[in-house]
């Protein structure tokens, strides 16, 4: 049986976000793992090739939620590697290591999971090759100090490679939802250019001076887009829509509202997302950022 994480206390910098993703979201997150990992699987390749992990290394996975790209990373680094998963969220973590036990004895590299807050935490000097990450370093309350906080477990030769999302707008797993349900929504402050939360790093030229200004240097951003599958089987929408409605930033917006509006916001939700069927499954865009750089 695993044993649940500890939780992380919600202190630092970063306590909001301890606060957040320790609670109702970590655990919803958790739920939907498969389907997510599913989804989202074209930009775990994208980034894992990326990184050009070599058999050996051993590298940190920053914001690895259930783990997914940790065991792919593991795999790559081989027997004599080793993969460190690292995430705030005990829910998440307690799926990640219920997931290890489960993979236990299988071929492929060792993959470890720790609680910590990448941006706080002291992994030590030159612990580490690499650092890659999946859609969980946009989070930072301030992000130069925790890149630069990291850097020194890279050691002087270290290199990185991270995936982003790039604007809401190119999004369209995220924005044909949300702009369906806007006219049932209270008005929706934008938030700060550069606030934590999903699209932080939207803009490259912010991202690459926070990576600049942390001391990381060959520092390269490229556009990448995949096709996103939110749901199949006998009823794709249905599968989207819930999907949609427990994960991502609609999720957020309808939290507090009455019943009768997030039913309103549902059926035009439902729907926008039957336009996009097809061949059996609802698809739309996702659009990131590639990001790598050195030590």
């Amino acid at each position: 049986m695993t044993t649940p994480a500890t939780p992380l206390a919600a202190s630092g910098p970063n306590a909001d976000q301890i606060d957040y993703w320790n609670g109702d979201a970590g655990e919803r997150w958790a739920r939907y793992q498969d389907k997510l990992d599913a989804m989202l699987q074209p930009f775990s390749s994208a980034v894992l090739e990326l990184a050009d992990i070599k058999p050996g290394e051993r590298l940190m996975d920053i914001g690895c939620g259930c783990g997914a790209t940790t065991f792919e990373a593991a795999e790559h680094a081989g027997p004599a590697g080793h993969a460190l998963g690292v995430d705030i969220s005990g829910p998440m973590i307690a799926r990640a290591r219920k997931r290890a036990e489960e993979r236990a004895g299988t071929s492929g590299g060792h993959a470890e999971f720790m609680l910590a807050d990448a941006a706080t935490h002291d992994f030590g000097a030159g612990a580490f090759d690499l650092l890659v990450s999946r859609f969980g370093i946009m989070f930072f309350a301030d992000p130069v100090a925790a890149f630069s906080h990291m850097k020194p477990s890279l050691g002087t030769s270290g290199r990185i490679a991270f995936v982003c999302w790039r604007p809401m707008k190119e999004n369209g797993w995220v924005s044909v939802p949300f702009f369906a349900a806007l006219p049932h929504l209270p008005p929706q402050e934008p938030p700060l250019p550069g606030t934590p939360g999903p699209f932080a790093f939207a803009d490259p030229d912010r991202f690459r001076g926070v990576l600049k200004d942390a001391g990381y240097r060959d520092i390269a951003i490229e556009a990448f887009d995949a096709s996103l599958s939110l749901g199949r089987g006998d009823d794709p929408v249905g599968a989207a829509l819930e999907q949609t409605l427990e994960i991502g930033p609609l999720s957020r917006a309808l939290k507090e509202l009455p019943d009768e509006t997030k039913t309103r916001a549902a059926d035009a939700v439902r729907e926008a997302l039957a336009g996009h069927v097809s061949d059996g499954e609802v698809r739309l865009g996702g659009a990131v950022w590639l990001v790598s750089a050195r030590a």
